[in-house]
């Protein structure tokens, strides 16, 4: 049996998956060549394109008014990308709730007047501000969320609802590390963006879906390559796209549809994380400090109340065949991330081993 990798990105991968491009490495059904030997002008690479991009835009519901996006750069590249393409300059409205959203809100000043409409730096980053207590400006150029905060753990599990806010502005979700895992609330969403790695497949792929009527706002200093309405005017291919991670992200797309789409991996999601925090919580050596309301389904930090213990925490998952499981280090601790592709065995084994550790140091 394989470990169980709880990385946070590059992360796990569903087992079908690997073998299934291990299978086609050297032939890609009969081409005579692997896929990362293609061109992706061939007709060959134009099938598996077409597939992946029609597969998840089944997978997520994307509306027909919202253009699909084959990207590189990762999500720190579209916090460049995304006021270069949405801002003209203007201001930009922020919802500072991790250190992702954080990120985000730096890069775009260099493009933009930015605006935090809040921020929860204050409190740790362990809980959210109600839209309904936003600070927004005037009439900003988009507003922009980190819908699930990978390193803090907190997570929307409601978009934010603008107009409601009497506020007209397009809302941009980075949703790196929930995409999939639920679904979208296209009718709030005019821009989302998310690194592949997390829960779609491997690095080196970023997708963007964006809504058409946004898609010629582009700054003159935007590099063409990543002007949004050139890109999509070119099928994600204006510049050789990240083929191979395209490839694999398709068999993701796939799979996803065999285990019964987003509603089935939403409930699986939801009985992994109720688990896993289950067992923190009972505990008398972990804690997770988020607040409840807005804990993450997918990335579960916590830590140990004996920090002296550690190491040997770690050094007793690995061998158990738990692995990379050390919080990130701006915020130390443990994380569990929890994707799409950890099954709730995997989640059972963690939990077993929270409770025999603790168990061995009472």
């Amino acid at each position: 049996m394989r470990p169980y990798n709880f990385s946070a990105g590059p992360a796990a991968m569903p087992e079908d998956v690997l073998k299934e491009a291990a299978a086609e490495m050297l032939n890609w059904h009969g081409s005579g060549m692997g896929v990362m030997e293609m061109s992706h002008r061939g007709k060959e690479f134009g099938q598996i394109y077409a597939e992946a991009e029609a597969d998840l835009r089944e997978l997520l519901a994307v509306p027909s008014h919202f253009k699909l996006l084959f990207m590189q750069g990762g999500g720190l590249a579209e916090n460049a990308i995304v006021p270069l393409n949405l801002s003209r300059g203007e201001t930009a409205d922020f919802v500072v709730t991790g250190s992702w959203s954080q990120k985000s809100a730096q890069e775009a000043a260099r493009y933009c007047t930015t605006h935090e409409a809040a921020n929860t730096k204050a409190g740790g980053f362990t809980t959210l501000v109600a839209p309904s207590n936003w600070q927004l400006s005037a009439k900003p150029a988009y507003v922009h969320i980190c819908s699930n905060e990978t390193i803090n753990g907190v997570e929307f599990h409601e978009l934010p609802d603008l107009k409601a806010l009497g506020c007209d502005a397009p809302l941009v979700i980075d949703f790196s590390s929930h995409v999939a895992s639920r679904p979208v609330d296209w009718t709030r969403v005019g821009l989302a963006f998310g690194g592949a790695q997390k829960n779609l497949g491997p690095a080196g792929l970023t997708l963007v879906a964006v809504r058409e009527d946004l898609l010629d706002r582009a700054l003159p200093i935007c590099p063409s390559a990543f002007t949004y309405k050139t890109v999509a005017d070119n099928q994600s291919m204006f510049n050789t796209p990240p083929t191979y991670s395209i490839y694999i992200a398709g068999l993701v797309f796939k799979w996803l549809k065999r285990q019964g789409g987003i509603a089935a991996m939403e409930a699986r999601n939801l009985a992994k994380a109720s688990l896993l925090y289950e067992a923190i919580d009972n505990s008398s050596l972990y804690v997770n400090r988020v607040d409840k309301s807005c804990r993450s389904r997918m990335n579960v930090p916590f830590y140990l109340r004996d920090e002296r213990l550690n190491e040997d925490f770690l050094t007793g998952a690995r061998s158990r065949n738990l692995l990379q499981l050390k919080g990130h280090k701006s915020v130390g601790g443990m994380r569990a991330s929890i994707y799409n592709a950890i099954p709730i065995e995997g989640v059972q084994a963690l939990v077993d081993y929270l409770r025999d550790f603790e168990q061995t140091r009472a």
